[in-house]
Order: structure tokens, then sequence, then C-alpha cells
């Protein structure tokens, strides 16, 4: 089984490009982020053309997340509760009966002194609490986490510490999420290296090797066992045939 997550940085002016990366990567189930769609406005026929049924918790403008999956799919949690005011951020899903899959966009805080980054706190509290409660043996949590998780996966190193994505509290409330059974799959197969999944339009980022790791793919243990390889794809973070890619890249993770 080959899954993924992706941010795609708004599906209007990405969905042909999602497409073409489909087609060419055939992934079973991926978890997109920040649609920045409402429901009724996702085109599900051009999906299951390509053998995808899909499932969204969109949000106008901003926001919104997706499962597609060529296997069946069913919709165990939609939203992260207590914390609809936040937006649409949380889908969880049930694939064919043999693992559970949540995809998440986490809050991005802005800035230590903006308000948004309290919310992005009191966010991830409330995934803890969720995730303390789900009890699935196969289990995969996903998505733009917007925390780097250690020095090693932000370009600028230790440098960048206390910086927004790299505080101390935001890494805790990570490293909490952890503690509940998961794995950063990337990080178990490869310890040593490092490995970015976004970088910023500007100045040349992404040529520069300026970016950060904050996609990441979390299992328990009976998907961690069965890891065969984890990566960025780094193909699809450059144009395609003048298709402008999003500044995150998917990250792709196959299993037995």
């Amino acid at each position: 089984m080959k899954i993924a997550t992706w941010n795609i940085n708004g599906f209007g002016a990405r969905m042909d490009f999602l497409k073409r990366w489909l087609a060419d990567r055939q992934p079973d189930v991926v978890g997109l982020q920040e649609l920045k769609l409402v429901d009724d406005a996702f085109p599900h026929d051009d999906f299951e053309a390509l053998g995808y049924q899909a499932v969204t918790h969109g949000q106008k403008a901003w926001n919104g997340v997706a499962v597609l999956s060529r296997l069946p799919l069913s919709v165990a949690q939609s939203g992260l509760p207590g914390q609809e005011e936040a937006g649409a951020r949380l889908l969880t899903v049930n694939v064919a009966d043999q693992l559970e899959f949540t995809t998440v966009y986490c809050p991005n805080g802005k800035t230590l002194e903006h308000d948004d980054y309290e919310m992005k706190l009191a966010w991830f509290d409330a995934l803890i609490e969720f995730w303390n409660a789900r009890n699935a043996e196969r289990a995969v949590l996903c998505g733009d986490f917007n925390i780097v998780p250690t020095p090693l996966d932000g370009w600028r190193g230790t440098k960048a510490d206390g910086d927004i994505f790299h505080t101390k509290q935001e890494r805790d409330r990570l490293q909490r999420v952890l503690e509940l059974g998961l794995t950063d799959l990337y990080r178990h197969k490869y310890p040593g290296e490092q490995t970015f999944s976004w970088w910023d339009y500007r100045g040349g980022s992404f040529h520069r090797g300026h970016g950060l790791r904050i996609d990441l793919i979390l299992g328990t243990a009976a998907v961690r066992d069965n890891l065969l390889d984890v990566g960025t794809d780094r193909d699809y973070r450059k144009k395609q045939d003048g298709m402008t890619a999003s500044d995150h890249a998917p990250v792709i993770a196959e299993l037995h």
C-alpha cells in the first residue's frame, strides 16, 4: 500500500497538477490539506474517472482537508472536536477496514505575538486528547503539522530555535502526540538525514535548499513495522508543463 500526504495550497490552482501526480505516482490513499474549497464544489467525477473515491471536509477560501482513496472509504470523524472555530482541519476515515487514516492541517500560528499562536497550541492540545481516545491498531496521522520537529528538520538548524514553528512549546506538543504510540516514519527510516517538504516561493528557497520538514506521516507500531520506504516527492515541487506547484511537496510512504 502506498500512502501520501500533500498540502496542495489551493485546490482550484492545483487540480490539474494533482490529477497528473495521481496518474504518475498511483498512491492508494492520499491526505490533502489546504483545499480552500467548500464540499459541494469538489469535482468527485473527475477523480472517480482516475479510480479515486474522495471525502472532504471543506471550507470556503481557507483550510479544508480531504482523503482520496482507491480502496473503499467510510468517514469516522469530520473536524477536531471542540475546535470548530479554528476551521476545517481534520478528517479521519476507515480504509477498507484495514487502516484508520487521519489527515490534518494544523494551525500555522503566524507569529509568537499573534492570537493564532495560542490558538495553535490549544488546537494541538485538543488533537492530543482526540488521538488519546483512538484505539486502532493500524492507524496513520498525517498532514501539514506546521512544526519543525528538530533542528535537523530546518535549513537554519539551531539558529531558528525559538522562532515560530521551532518553539519549545510547539515541539513539546508534537512530542506528546508521538508519545501516544505514533512514530515519525521518515525519521524512523532515516534517523540522520536532512530533507524538507516545504520551501517558500520567495527568494529561490527551493533551489537554495532553504526548506522545512513540516509535512509528516506518523504511524502506529503496526504501520511502522510494515514500512518499506518513505520520502519527499521533490519532482512535484517543480513546475510541470507550465503548471505551478504548491509550496509543499508530497510525502509518500510505501507499506507492506
